[in-house]
């Protein structure tokens, strides 16, 4: 069987969340056993850990969150089923947030470091700082 290169399969699940997609969208890219770790960072400063099951439970809830995801892919880079994408996140506040009030852009620098293997992502190691556009 063939499956699609690491960084195919990175970008694809990066466009499926830039179209606002649930989880059944965000599904076909994930292992069963896929787990998100997320560095402390303000939103969640102390940091998360989530299993795929809880990944696409939050991909069905987060246009009340957010809207309007972008990445803009700054650098990229693989090796083996290892891929690393550096970008510039962007999103519209849908709800008052701790930093944002509903309407502000929400933007981050972000760093992720995806595990693929035979065309699913196993994990997702996310680094991302947020900031206020100067």
């Amino acid at each position: 069987m063939t499956f699609p290169a690491p960084l195919e399969c990175v970008l694809g699940l990066l466009r499926a969340i830039e179209t606002g997609g649930g989880a059944e969208a965000l599904g076909p890219f994930l292992a069963g056993d896929f787990v998100l770790t997320e560095a402390p960072h303000l939103l969640a400063p102390q940091g998360s850990t989530r299993n795929r099951s809880e990944v696409l439970d939050g991909a069905e809830r987060s246009g009340e969150v957010v809207s309007g995801q972008r990445f803009e892919i700054l650098r990229s880079t693989c090796e083996g089923g290892r891929v690393v994408v550096e970008a510039e996140w962007s999103a519209t506040a849908e709800m008052d947030l701790p930093y944002w009030d509903r309407g502000d852009e929400i933007r981050a620098r972000t760093a992720s470091v995806f595990e693929v293997l035979n065309g699913r992502i196993t994990s997702q190691h996310s680094y991302d700082c947020y900031y206020q556009p100067a």
